[in-house]
């Protein structure tokens, strides 16, 4: 049976591709509500950071613009989300509003109560995964308990690759807002005051259609050789879907079934084969979905050590040290060039933020919470599963932290991905006419001058063996160090 109008209350899913809840409602309403509510205190304490709103500010508007061949509003409101709904609903007559998950903390908390009060409205209500290739509760292991490890995780994607089918887009849409008056994208006031983001518009195309060219550009520059080139930051071997999956511009489901296709194209025919072995990209999706996996089931891991035994660690308080880390001007020049490029990108190459987190929290012994904040604010593409798994993996907390003791080495990172410092020398150009012998450790030149570039802010060495000792009292007795 036909409702006449349903609401499909949008988050992070900004597309008309691939969108279960928006097809869900299609089929059953003769008319849609689209709704976007603002409501940035309900994420607290991990309300977005600015990059993060100067990203959403421009993936409205593209939405906006897309809907628009439908004759269809996008409905903006601002303040409570159960209250707008609510009102929208006495406002258009809607009887159903559907959604896609979130799985923050704060999110799954919030969608529940939500849920339970507008179903005592009697107002029917549904939920749908347009986020994950497969929900964090259908992944688990025999005995039923969630797994703590990638690996075996990934291989019940990776050797049975059966996910949800792909949803199609609207073929019409009719507009159920009526009259209703809405917020401007720009009265949300996302842009940043400062104009530091002001090179972004340069790098991205926030929205559907610019999702869609990063694909179609990855797949058919970058998908073959991805294991390799995936490592070389100053190349594009990497997809740059990461904001554009968060924002749900495009899904994880789209991008496995076009890099499978992809694949096969170029193959000539479908194997079936272990993808493992055959895409390496395709782990990354997989990888995504299991720090969604780990957030969902342990929240705690936002800003608790997933490894109980780091509760006690003494991180050690160096503002001078996490100054310049955030500036770039730490005297390293591949750990500059990434956070330069962070800051004038919006987005760091993943291989540097590995080498970058290590050096922040092992070298310097700064607690990884204070690496994590930055990257919340600086990164268009934050997202609280994989930017908390991530600094705790590379802290030595994490999951899969094994081995724990790992220190990168921002020399052999350099010399082996970066030989010819064109990363470095397009970050940091001070060191442009360093010979490629010292572009690593620019120090060891006789012609170095540090007027025009410091000389590292620590003994990498010494700092390397004092964590060391560090983790090594903390795994053989539990406790590290003052």
């Amino acid at each position: 049976m036909l409702i006449d109008t349903a609401i499909v209350w949008l988050r992070r899913d900004l597309r008309l591709e691939d969108n279960p809840a928006l097809t869900f409602a299609l089929r059953r309403c003769r008319s849609v509500v689209l709704l976007y509510v603002y409501s940035p205190s309900e994420e607290a304490p991990w309300q977005p950071g600015s990059a993060s709103n100067w990203w959403l500010h421009h993936s409205l508007q593209a939405f906006i613009k897309s809907i628009a061949r439908y004759n269809v509003r996008l409905l903006i409101r601002r303040g409570n989300s159960l209250e707008t709904i609510l009102d929208i609903s006495n406002q258009t007559g809607a009887k159903a509003v559907f959604w896609n998950r979130l799985y923050e903390p704060t999110m799954v908390k919030r969608d529940k109560y939500v849920k339970s009060q507008l179903r005592a409205n009697d107002i029917e209500t549904a939920s749908f995964n347009g986020a994950l290739l497969k929900e964090p509760w259908e992944i688990s292991k025999a005995d039923g308990s969630m797994y703590r490890v990638f690996t075996p995780f990934s291989r019940q994607y990776l050797d049975d690759p059966a996910i949800r089918p792909l949803h199609p887009g609207p073929d019409n849409m009719v507009c159920g807002a009526g009259e209703l008056t809405s917020l401007s994208v720009e009265d949300l006031k996302l842009l940043p005051a400062k104009t530091w983001y002001s090179g972004f518009a340069d790098l991205w195309q926030p929205g559907e259609v610019g999702a869609m060219k990063q694909m179609n550009r990855f797949l058919d520059d970058a998908l073959t050789g991805y294991d390799e080139g995936r490592n070389i930051p100053s190349i594009e071997g990497v997809s740059m879907l990461s904001a554009h999956l968060h924002f749900g511009e495009i899904s994880p489901v789209q991008v496995w079934c076009a890099a499978r296709f992809q694949a096969d194209s170029e193959r000539g025919y479908s194997s079936g084969v272990n993808l493992s072995e055959e895409k390496p990209y395709l782990k990354q999706l997989v990888w995504r979905d299991f720090a969604h996996h780990i957030l969902f089931h342990l929240p705690q891991t936002v800003d608790q050590p997933f490894n109980e035994k780091f509760a006690g660690f003494q991180w050690e308080s160096n503002p001078e040290f996490l100054d310049a880390w955030k500036k770039g001007m730490t005297g390293i020049p591949l750990v500059d060039a990434g956070m330069r490029q962070l800051w004038q990108t919006g987005w760091m190459h993943n291989r540097i933020r590995m080498l970058v987190a290590s050096v922040l929290t092992k070298n310097g012994l700064v607690h990884w919470q204070e690496g994590a904040q930055w990257f919340w604010e600086t990164l268009v593409d934050a997202n609280l599963a994989n930017n908390s798994m991530g600094w705790q993996w590379t802290a030595g907390c994490g999951v899969d932290a094994a081995p724990y003791f790992r220190v990168f080495s921002p020399t052999r990172q350099g010399q082996r991905f970066d030989p010819m410092g064109e990363y470095i020398r397009k970050w940091v150009p001070e060191l442009e006419s360093v010979p490629n012998k010292f572009i690593h450790e620019p120090w060891n030149s006789s012609d170095f001058s540090a007027k025009s570039y410091p000389g590292p802010i620590v003994d990498l060495s010494k700092s390397r063996k004092r964590a060391l000792e560090k983790y090594r009292l903390l795994r053989t007795t539990g406790q590290a160090p003052n």
